[in-house]
């Protein structure tokens, strides 16, 4: 946000692109903070924020649209969040910058990959082809101490006096959605002021007695009970809406008509044609880790049943936890395993070819 401001304060045409709504809010409170939520050079109207979504700029629906030749009119492009920028996406990035623009990535190394195929930001780190700066500055607090340590590999018990990090042990998958449902929606909601909406639960499959399927079941139950009229979703069900694959945008249900399934997603209206509600929308006060990078709440609630041992890595245990701003519980069930997966277990590995091309690019020293 520093970096945007100092290039928007000398007249350069600077943007920062987020992964999500939610990213792209919040970067621009941090803009407003800095004094410079304003418009750069050649900006007009709405489109004139500094802050815009990846899928947006390439579309064209946010920031400085494209010049005569085709590429973005910009001087400088921070994209944030970049580990979840797959090689697709980097390269019609790429492309698009005009000649003389400068490109910055910044991301956190530790988060889960990118759901598309590649691992761009972690082959630019490991090439060493352009400039690195790294921050060590961990968010504060239990839960900063906390995630800190997992990024490292460890797993400890942290100092939390105003129960920023509760364990919930259970015994099966079943008390572990009974126990989740009670925090949910009581015990978190009294113990903290934080609205059952404001808490996500996070859960390692979609599957299983304890996946997405039977958590969202049994919130829905007892948050927004229903027929579920038009394909499972009811007028008040929490959503999230995945227009492409790897891209997930939390929402809320407004109602559905002839149209389509009609969306309320980051403070705008989305019409899901009828045909495409299967497949692009799923209840969403229950995600797994791949479905949460790029967004956090003020509480998450992490559910960890007997049988989630196997999905268990430092990255997943690493993107989970830190999606809790306020507050984090961890239904836990798995015993020895969690603790295991965060000293040993690494990300699973993906071959590409990026890193040798790109050391191919630098000369030698010398």
């Amino acid at each position: 946000a520093a970096l945007v401001a100092a290039a928007r304060s000398l007249g350069l045409r600077a943007y920062a692109a987020t992964h999500s709504a939610d990213g792209r809010r919040r970067f621009a409170a941090l803009l407003d903070a800095a004094g410079t939520g304003g418009a750069a050079p050649g900006d007009a109207g709405a489109g004139g924020s500094a802050a815009v979504t990846v899928g947006g700029l390439l579309a064209g629906a946010e920031g400085p649209g494209r010049d005569t030749e085709g590429a973005f009119a910009l001087d400088l492009l921070v994209v944030l969040d970049a580990p979840q920028l797959d090689v697709e996406t980097a390269a019609v990035l790429v492309e698009s910058l005009p000649d003389g623009a400068r490109l910055v990535l910044s991301g956190d190394p530790g988060v889960l990959w990118s759901a598309g195929p590649g691992r761009v930001f972690a082959d630019l780190l490991a090439a060493r082809a352009c400039p690195q700066v790294a921050s060590r500055t961990p968010d504060p607090g239990p839960l900063g101490e906390l995630v800190s340590a997992i990024g490292i590999g460890e797993l400890n018990q942290v100092e939390a006096p105003g129960k920023e990090v509760v364990i919930v042990p259970v015994r099966d998958a079943g008390e572990a959605v009974h126990r989740t449902v009670q925090l949910v929606v009581d015990s978190v909601p009294r113990a903290f002021g934080i609205p059952a909406e404001q808490v996500q639960v996070i859960t390692p499959g979609h599957g299983g007695a304890a996946g997405t399927r039977a958590l969202n079941a049994a919130l829905k139950e007892r948050l927004n009970p229903g027929p579920g009229r038009f394909g499972g979703f009811d007028p008040g069900d929490r959503v999230v809406h995945s227009p492409v694959p790897g891209r997930v945008t939390p929402g809320r249900v407004v109602k559905a008509d002839a149209e389509g399934l009609h969306l309320e997603c980051a403070g705008g209206a989305v019409v899901v044609p009828k045909e495409r509600v299967e497949t692009a929308v799923r209840h969403g006060w229950a995600l797994t880790a791949h479905q949460a990078v790029g967004h956090r709440w003020p509480a998450a609630v992490v559910v960890l049943p007997g049988d989630a041992g196997a999905a268990l890595s430092r990255p997943w245990v690493y993107t989970a936890f830190s999606r809790a701003e306020r507050h984090l519980s961890v239904v836990h069930g798995v015993e020895q395993t969690l603790p295991r997966a965060v000293a040993e277990v690494p990300p699973k590995p993906r071959t590409t070819r990026l890193p040798t091309l790109l050391k191919a690019q630098v000369p030698p020293a010398g």
